[in-house]
C-alpha cells in the first residue's frame, strides 16, 4: 500500500481499525476519493485483539441489533473479495440452569430470535459433540454468526481497500488537528470535504471536549489462545449461561432477572471480573478464549493470572477437552459508555466522530458506517 502524493480527498478517515475501515469502504462504494490516516505502522489495537466473532444473536434490541444484521451481510460480501476466510459459522450457547433455558425461550419469542432454534441436549450432542452437556438444560443455536481471524483480517481488508478501491493509507502518521476541510498530521496538511474520526481509546486527543460530557471510560479485557488435543473441532462459536446476563439482547429481557440473581450467588467472583465465556476456533485448531471486563479511566496493563484461571475453568466446564495448553495471553482495550453502544457526534456539518462504546465494532461497524453516510 504505497502512499500517493495527492493531499486532496473527498473523505479523510482518522484511524485504521475496523470502524475506520468500514467508513472507508462505505465511502469508496459511493465513488469517493478516500484517505485513511493511522498513527501506528499497522493496526495493533482492539480490532486485531478480539475474537473475530461477528455477532448478531444477543446484540441489544434496536439500533445495535439492526446494525449487526447489516454488518453481517456486508462481511459476507466483502470477506471473499478481500481474501478473508470465514473460519466457521453459527453459535451454540449452552444453558446449564433452568432459568437460562427460560431466557432462551423468551429470546426466541422476540424478532431477534428469528432463524434461531432451541436444541434439546441430545440433539445438541449429536450436532456439536465438542460441547460438554452433562446437566445442560438446552442449547441455543443461531446460524447467523461468522468468525474471521481478526489478527489477519484487518490487514487483508486494508490491503484490498487500497488495491481494489484506491483508498490511500498513511500509516505511522499521527493526526494532530482536524478543522475540516483541513487535517493537520505529523507529516502534512490534508484537504478533505468530510472527515470521520474513529480513534477508539484516544479519549483525550482529538475532540476531547466533545467526548468529555459522555462519561466514557476504558474497558480492559483478558484473552487467551489455547491449543486443544489434535483433531478437536468446534461446530461454531460457543457461549454459556454468563453470556445471557451480559449481552443486552438477552439480559434486558424480564426473564433474565432471576437468572442474574442465581449467577450472582453461584458465580459472583466471575461476574465481579466481568467474565463470560466466548470460544472460537482458528484454522490451525487453536481456540481463542475469553474474556473479562475491567473498567476505569486508565486500566493498568497487567493481566491477572487469577482471572485467566477463572476463564479456563469456564472453558473446561463448557467443552469436552482432554488438553488445553495456553499458548498466548493478551489484553485488549476499548471505550465504554453507560448509555449507548455507539457514539456518533457531529462537531460540524462536515465532521463526524464515531466511537463504538460496547466492544461490538467487528459486529456493527459496517452498519454504523452506512448510517453515518445516509444521515450526511
Amino acid at each position: 500500500m504505497t502512499l500517493q502524493s495527492s493531499s486532496r480527498f473527498d473523505l479523510v478517515v482518522v484511524g485504521a481499525g475496523i470502524v475506520g475501515l468500514a467508513h472507508a469502504y462505505t465511502a469508496a462504494q459511493r465513488g469517493l476519493k478516500v484517505c485513511v490516516v493511522e498513527r501506528d505502522a499497522a493496526c495493533v489495537g482492539a480490532s486485531i485483539r478480539n475474537f473475530g466473532f461477528i455477532t448478531v444473536t444477543g446484540q441489544g434490541a434496536g439500533d445495535t441489533w439492526r446494525r449487526a444484521w447489516r454488518a453481517r451481510e456486508v462481511w459476507g460480501e466483502v470477506a471473499p473479495q478481500a481474501g478473508i476466510e470465514a473460519i466457521h459459522q453459527g453459535l451454540y450457547l449452552t444453558a446449564f440452569r433452568p432459568q437460562a433455558r427460560t431466557v432462551i425461550e423468551a429470546f426466541l419469542r422476540t424478532e431477534m430470535g428469528e432463524g434461531c432454534a432451541l436444541l434439546e441436549p441430545a440433539e445438541a450432542a449429536r450436532r456439536a459433540p465438542a460441547l460438554q452437556l452433562d446437566g445442560a438444560q438446552a442449547v441455543l443455536y443461531s446460524p447467523h454468526e461468522m468468525r474471521v481471524e481478526s489478527r489477519t483480517a484487518i490487514g487483508l481488508l486494508a490491503r484490498w481497500l487500497a488495491e481494489a478501491h484506491g483508498v490511500v493509507f498513511r500509516f505511522g502518521e499521527a493526526v494532530l488537528e482536524v478543522a475540516t476541510p483541513h487535517v493537520r498530521t505529523s507529516r502534512a496538511v490534508l484537504q478533505a470535504d468530510r472527515v470521520v474520526v474513529c480513534t477508539n481509546t484516544e479519549l483525550h486527543g482529538l475532540f476531547a471536549e466533545r467526548l468529555a460530557p459522555h462519561a466514557l471510560r476504558l474497558c480492559q479485557l483478558q484473552m487467551l489462545r489455547v491449543m486443544p488435543e489434535p483433531g478437536f473441532r468446534l461446530p461454531g462459536s460457543v457461549m454459556a449461561d454468563l453470556s445471557l446476563v451480559r449481552y443486552h439482547g438477552y439480559s434486558k429481557l424480564p426473564e433474565a432477572a432471576p437468572l442474574l440473581e442465581q449467577i450472582q450467588r453461584e458465580e459472583g467472583e466471575s461476574l465481579a471480573h466481568g467474565i463470560h465465556l466466548i470460544v472460537v476456533q482458528s484454522a490451525d485448531g487453536s481456540l481463542v478464549v475469553g474474556d473479562s471486563h475491567h473498567y476505569g479511566a486508565a486500566p493498568e496493563p497487567f493481566a491477572s493470572e487469577h482471572v485467566d484461571t477463572l476463564i479456563l475453568r469456564h472453558l473446561r466446564e463448557t467443552l469436552r477437552l482432554r488438553e488445553a495448553t495456553v499458548t498466548a495471553r493478551w489484553v485488549g482495550t476499548y471505550p465504554s459508555s453507560p448509555d449507548t453502544d455507539c457514539l456518533i457526534d457531529a462537531p460540524d456539518d462536515a465532521t463526524r466522530v464515531v466511537l463504538v462504546t460496547s466492544g461490538t465494532g467487528a459486529s456493527t461497524a459496517f452498519g454504523i458506517a452506512e448510517e453515518v453516510f445516509a444521515g450526511w
